[in-house]
């Protein structure tokens, strides 16, 4: 693995099978030189054998410049079992690879997605029930004083992509997507985070969607339809701006209360269940917390907030409660899991021993959780599995 395997918005992870389990773990590999990385998929079978699939511009294996936290890939399989690939773009046109035949390695096929002259960012991708996939990224408009985000579909039956809508923008604000995850009625949750134009490490206002394929509508977490693109003042706000929060232009953290990192999931009644880090008032470390819908509308809980955590972090439902998973910054054991028993929240490690910094997970159709887990100090990828 290269050292510029780490992130925290990506969805590199992808699962599939009801009997014989598969996984699909896509990475940044060793470049041919240093600063830069390839790109491939570490490929699980159903019978836990692995094999390495190279992600393909042209007769060379996909190799880009090292740029932690914008050139990571993240990774769907479509109904015909075919990959598709984001890899590397910060700010940068399409870079997208797609399987010709079924499980073949990825191809190049930037030429497919709409408007070629989009400069994109963080794409994260769900696979819908029907096969179809959905893509959400950020497109810059740097001259407009913006960056938005824009959801895209694949056609599985027709194998074409189409922009479906801009799903968020406001004026001096750029939007950071985190997350996209299919419920069992077929609708998309859909999860970003906002920062001051251009950029900022620091985020704030935690917001939410909802968009139902088969009506074209956008709602609220509370039903209410809502016009796309949303803006701060149409959105639904998860984590609501504290007193002293301000939106900070910084090329690096400008402290004070923030959100940075979220990953959601879906609970028995279709409700979504998020998990982020957050900074409160006063502290100087970033707290794990969980937000979930329900009748009294969102309830936040802090679940961890005794240490630093890193920008992973990642929440499961197993059918009878949330798991969720975070990174500490230091120590023996680093990367958790943690459920609310009786009220309190109880942590479990997940991988002893090892200097865990990212992690992904994904439930497969087992009802298992995989475990994406990135060693960066000895340029490991760990697979795991958590009943």
């Amino acid at each position: 693995m290269d050292s510029s395997n780490q992130a925290g918005w990506w969805s590199p992870l992808d699962t599939y099978g009801t009997g014989l389990e598969y996984a699909y773990m896509a990475y940044n590999a060793p470049g041919s030189t240093a600063g830069t990385h390839k790109v491939y998929i570490a490929r699980r079978d159903g019978t836990g054998a692995w094999s390495n699939i190279p992600v393909m511009n042209g007769t060379n294996v996909a190799e880009f410049i090292d740029d932690n936290g914008h050139n990571q890939p993240s990774i769907a399989r479509d109904g015909s079992g075919r990959f598709h690939v984001f890899a590397s773009m910060h700010d940068n046109t399409w870079r997208y690879f797609r399987s010709d035949t079924v499980g073949g390695a990825p191809q190049e096929h930037a030429a497919d997605m709409p408007d070629p002259t989009m400069k994109v960012t963080y794409p994260v991708l769900a696979t819908a029930p029907n096969g179809d996939l959905y893509l959400m990224a950020r497109i810059g408009k740097d001259t407009a004083g913006k960056r938005d985000a824009h959801l895209f579909r694949w056609d599985n039956a027709n194998s074409t992509w189409s922009q479906i809508a801009v799903v968020a923008t406001t004026l001096n604000r750029s939007v950071y997507p985190d997350d996209l995850v299919f419920d069992s009625n077929g609708d998309l949750h859909i999860l970003f985070e906002w920062a001051h134009f251009a950029a900022s490490p620091l985020r704030h206002q935690l917001s939410y969607l909802k968009y139902s394929p088969s009506t074209g509508t956008f709602s609220k977490a509370n039903g209410t339809v809502v016009s796309a693109p949303v803006t701060l003042s149409t959105a639904d706000i998860v984590q609501p701006l504290a007193a002293t929060e301000a939106y900070v232009q910084s090329g690096s953290d400008p402290g004070g209360p923030g959100v940075q990192s979220a990953k959601m999931t879906v609970d028995s009644a279709n409700n979504p269940i998020i998990a982020y880090r957050y900074r409160e008032e006063g502290s100087t470390t970033f707290s794990v917390k969980q937000a979930a819908y329900g009748a009294a509308g969102w309830q936040l809980q802090t679940v961890y907030d005794a240490t630093e955590t890193r920008a992973a972090i990642d929440v499961t439902w197993t059918g009878t409660e949330a798991r969720i998973y975070y990174v500490k910054y230091s120590g023996t054991d680093r990367a958790y899991a943690a459920v609310n028993a009786g009220g309190t929240w109880t942590a479990t490690s997940i991988a002893p021993g090892k200097p865990i910094e990212r992690l992904a997970v994904k439930r497969n159709a087992k009802n298992v959780d995989i475990l994406y887990l990135v060693d960066i100090a000895n340029l490991k990828l760990y697979y795991g599995r958590n009943p």
